[in-house]
């Protein structure tokens, strides 16, 4: 049976400090997971944002800024992780090479969209210019589903014609009817209230954020969220035991 590490919604933006990653990544080396999954919205492209233009906040906001503070939060996060695999290459131990799935989300499509919007940004700006790839992902395209050990990823899910996000980890299981887990929605859940015709439990889960910073959009309520990494054990056939891992856990652990 296998294990999955999921890395939910970071939003990375210019100007923050990106320790909290690095935590992450720790104790990715620690658990040594076979599988890691960035469920998109990694880098949050706010040079990009059609909902900011005309905003006070929108000022100053640069494309080039956006990428470096993605590649350096990226940094942070992997770094731990290849270090892990070179020292167990070099002290001759049980070799760790963990699969890096990363599902593309909405603010990375937003790099797409400004293509789509103004043709003579193609071949100018790119996807590629935030290097998920060099550093060892593979990149799947936004809202492309990937099936690992039999649990679906995606930034999200959609439901009806119209192509809207589920409602909710219950609506997830009801409508694909697999275990799937999403990002992309502020707030974090779990379902396991569904089952195949076997008995085994349909698992659904909205993986929330991972970044110790408010959101502006968001109010001093909606800013109360749940902040963790996901850690899937026994996966096998959809089935999974999983546990959040807090972000104030995360911190006390590998903090400095």
């Amino acid at each position: 049976m296998k294990s999955h590490i999921i890395l939910p919604d970071v939003q990375a933006k210019p100007g923050q400090d990106f320790e909290f990653l690095r935590w992450a990544g720790e104790y990715c080396a620690d658990h040594t997971p076979d599988v890691i999954v960035c469920i998109g919205d990694f880098a949050d492209m706010q040079s990009l944002s059609s909902y900011d233009v005309g905003k006070k906040e929108f000022e100053g906001r640069r494309y080039t800024d956006d990428i470096t503070s993605s590649i350096e939060a990226m940094d942070k996060f992997i770094s731990p992780i290849q270090e892990e695999i070179s020292r167990r290459e070099v002290n001759h131990m049980k070799r760790w090479r963990p699969r890096l799935v990363l599902t593309t989300g909405n603010h990375e499509q937003r790099i797409n969209t400004a293509i789509s919007k103004d043709r003579k940004l193609e071949g100018l700006i790119s996807i590629d210019d935030l290097r998920y790839e060099e550093f060892g992902w593979e990149v799947y395209p936004f809202l492309e589903v990937v099936t690992i050990d039999g649990v679906c990823y995606s930034h999200y899910f959609t439901s009806g014609i119209m192509g809207r996000p589920v409602s909710s980890p219950r609506a997830l299981v009801t409508k694909k009817h697999m275990s799937c887990v999403m990002g992309h929605v502020q707030e974090c859940g779990i379902d396991m209230s569904q089952f195949r015709g076997d008995g085994t439990p349909l698992i659904g889960i909205f993986a929330g954020i991972y970044t110790p910073y408010d959101e502006t959009y968001l109010n001093k309520q909606t800013n109360v969220q749940h902040r963790q990494i996901w850690h899937l054990r026994e996966v096998k056939e959809g089935f999974h035991y999983p546990t959040a891992v807090s972000l104030n856990y995360l911190e006390r652990k590998y903090g400095n």
